[in-house]
């Protein structure tokens, strides 16, 4: 069984990708050891995606390939 990471110690960022007409709102927090936690910045008291750091380098890997970075 999984536990819950404690993330009261974590420092969101909000993603350069997202605006403040409301839109897309994208937070993460990378200052937490082994995780990466993602939220939406509209709702803070949400739900929270957790990836471990290897899973999360590899996403945003490929967003960059495909976005030709």
């Amino acid at each position: 069984m999984a536990t819950t990471p404690d993330l009261s110690t974590a420092v969101w960022r909000k993603s350069s990708y997202s605006n403040n007409d409301g839109g897309i709102c994208v937070e993460v927090a990378d200052n937490l050891p082994g995780i990466v936690p993602v939220r939406d910045s509209k709702n803070p008291d949400g739900p929270t995606l957790i990836f471990p750091n290897g899973s999360w380098s590899a996403f945003i890997a490929g967003l960059k390939k495909k976005a030709g970075m």
